[in-house]
């Protein structure tokens, strides 16, 4: 009895390895049975048209409300035409006794109902239109078209191209073998007496129509791919600009900070011996400060070799301010660029990042209309006002015949300028104006302690 039961339950004989085409088999069958058997019979309604395309988009109002409709009435027209072949090739001879006009009347609508159902349940409009062929077959009682009557020929046409064109290429593919097996079997078995066979030109002109279909699903899907990739690259190019801007922020206002430290830290160790006889306190305060800032010199250092490229090179110069504009306009007046000054209110010393950031935004903004409006003239407004310092950087439209053509950039401009705006908590705007030039308005906030300190 133990020998039996390890027998049966050996493992060797339960998880025997199948070979590449059973398993091969194994899917295939699942695909059919959950593309043309589950829920075959499911309301899936066909949807509207759009009507945001380079086409519909010229269409009057009225019309690109009806033309939302577009599929729909093009299927219900394959519909009647396919109801009309049927009427019009049917006998008049009829089956069982029944006259001739109602025959003709159930043909067209064996021919009519399956393709208007694709509109509603595509998979069950093809068993029903593989299901109306043999009745159509029979009511029709010819000898010259077996066993695809006309109305049925056009009838299954257009359901296999309406449901592919629904579904997608496997449902086109499993649809296509259906039928092919449909129609050999019975051109075998219930062939007899009958001229010719019409399923192989059903196959052919089906099989192009599937094919035509396919390359329409294959050409919509890769344009889809191509879309979302292209989405998705220039949010990761959007999010690369960003970094690599805040990356250039913080290399240059690591040197503004550096020296603020060092100056704190030469300062605290100097500072006992400005003092006579100090007391031990104060020694042991100014000591704990000049450690903690030669502490935040070595962590500024260690951030900067973070964020340092590998081709950085640190300036040999110090970071340039307000003070330095003048020499950057006189370089850009050298490349062409026709620009004035204009300084409201009373000059005085900010903080060396505003003076930083206010210098690199014009730079940025004049280096800006020097690629994209060449021939422009340009004027940069500096305003020393209560609580801050404003700025504005606006050049004209550039005139229709020049030399220089504009060069596209690289797009960095605008979003290093907002994020050292944005750095400062200050204001930004940018913007064509009415003339067709641009403009370009900052506001820095600056704590009222360093204007008093001023």
């Amino acid at each position: 009895m133990t020998e039996t039961t390890q027998h049966l339950s050996s493992p060797d004989e339960g998880t025997r390895p199948r070979s590449p085409e059973f398993r091969m088999a194994v899917e295939a069958l699942r695909g059919l049975r959950q593309d043309l058997f589950h829920d075959a019979f499911a309301y899936d309604p066909l949807p509207r048209m759009r009507v945001d395309g380079p086409l519909t988009r010229l269409l009057p109002p009225r019309l690109r409300h009806y033309a939302v409709w577009t599929p729909h009435a093009v299927v219900v027209f394959m519909g009647l035409m396919a109801m009309m072949i049927g009427a019009s090739s049917a006998g008049y001879g009829g089956y069982g006794g029944y006259g001739g006009d109602y025959d003709r009347l159930l043909i067209g609508f064996l021919s009519l109902a399956p393709v208007l159902l694709t509109l509603v349940r595509p998979v069950g409009a093809f068993w029903f239109s593989l299901a109306a062929t043999p009745v159509t077959a029979v009511l029709a009682d010819s000898w010259d078209e077996w066993p695809w009557q006309a109305g049925s020929f056009a009838c299954h046409l257009a359901v296999l191209a309406v449901v592919a064109l629904r579904t997608g290429p496997r449902v086109a593919a499993w649809m296509w073998a259906l039928t092919a097996a449909y129609g050999m079997v019975v051109t075998v078995l219930l062939g007899a007496g009958h001229y010719s066979s019409n399923t192989a030109p059903l196959l052919v002109i089906s099989a192009l129509v599937l094919l035509g279909v396919t390359v329409w699903h294959t050409r919509r899907q890769a344009r889809q791919e191509v879309t979302a990739q292209q989405t998705v690259t220039a949010h990761e190019r959007s999010r690369r600009t960003l970094l690599e801007e805040r990356t250039t922020i913080a290399r240059e206002l690591h040197d503004v900070v550096a020296h603020h430290m060092s100056v704190v830290a030469i300062q605290a160790e100097a500072a006992p011996y400005r003092v006579e006889n100090p007391p031990p306190e104060l020694e042991r305060a100014f000591v704990t400060i000049r450690e903690n800032a030669v502490a935040a010199l070595t962590e500024l250092r260690r951030v900067l070799g973070v964020v340092r490229a590998e081709d950085y090179e640190a300036p040999d110069a110090p970071q340039p301010t307000l003070a330095d504009l003048e020499a950057l306009l006189d370089n850009v007046r050298d490349a062409g660029l026709d620009v004035d000054k204009a300084v409201t209110g009373a000059v005085r010393e900010l903080p060396q990042g505003v003076e930083l950031s206010a210098y690199r935004i014009v730079q940025e903004a004049l280096s800006n209309t020097l690629r994209h409006a060449p021939g422009a003239s340009a004027r940069v407004e500096i305003g020393y006002v209560l609580g801050g310092l404003g700025l504005r950087i606006v050049n004209d439209a550039p005139p229709a015949l020049h030399l220089v053509k504009p060069s596209p950039g690289a797009g960095h401009g605008i979003t290093g300028m907002r994020e050292r705006v944005s750095m400062l908590n200050g204001e930004m705007t940018a913007g064509a104006t009415d003339d067709g030039g641009y403009e370009v308005t900052v506001f820095l906030p600056v704590p009222a302690l360093n204007e008093g300190d001023a």
